[in-house]
């Protein structure tokens, strides 16, 4: 149950940081990606602040951690292997968000508002989660066309 609320309470803590940055307005998001007319550098204050925050946290206090404090061991990334599917996932993103304002981190915290826009952006990426499993079970070879 611990790490249900830490997990809560992060969340709340990540979207209130979102909501008073303002990174939960897609106009902002736009506004930064956009460099020929009024850009806005808030998404770069933000996402520079992240870093630091983030760089010295890894840096510092995770090498003097036992461990973490609500399960048995950190989950961290088993490969760095750039392949197809992280290129392409990442343009989608990219695309994406730039189309939209939105990704889905201030899109759950956007919620709040109740905008009909935001709404639909967290349906189309509940479908397109759904399409991208879908997608990788029509790849993965099936048992008797892989070679032994």
């Amino acid at each position: 149950m611990k790490i249900y609320a830490s997990a809560l309470l992060s969340g709340m803590v990540f979207g209130l940081g979102l909501a008073i940055s303002g990174m939960t307005d897609p106009a902002n998001i736009q506004g930064f990606l956009d460099i020929t007319r009024d850009w806005r550098p808030h998404l770069a204050l933000v996402m520079g602040s992240a870093l630091v925050v983030s760089t010295l946290f890894f840096q510092f206090v995770v090498p003097r951690l036992k461990g973490p404090l609500f399960t048995a061991s950190f989950l961290l990334p088993l490969t760095s292997v750039v392949d197809q599917k992280l290129i392409i996932g990442a343009v989608l993103f990219g695309v994406g968000w730039g189309i939209s304002g939105l990704c889905p981190g201030p899109a759950v915290a956007g919620l709040a508002y109740l905008e009909p826009k935001i709404l639909g952006f967290i349906v189309a990426m509940a479908l397109g989660f759904k399409v991208a499993d879908w997608l990788s079970a029509q790849m993965v070879p099936k048992q008797s066309e892989q070679q032994v």
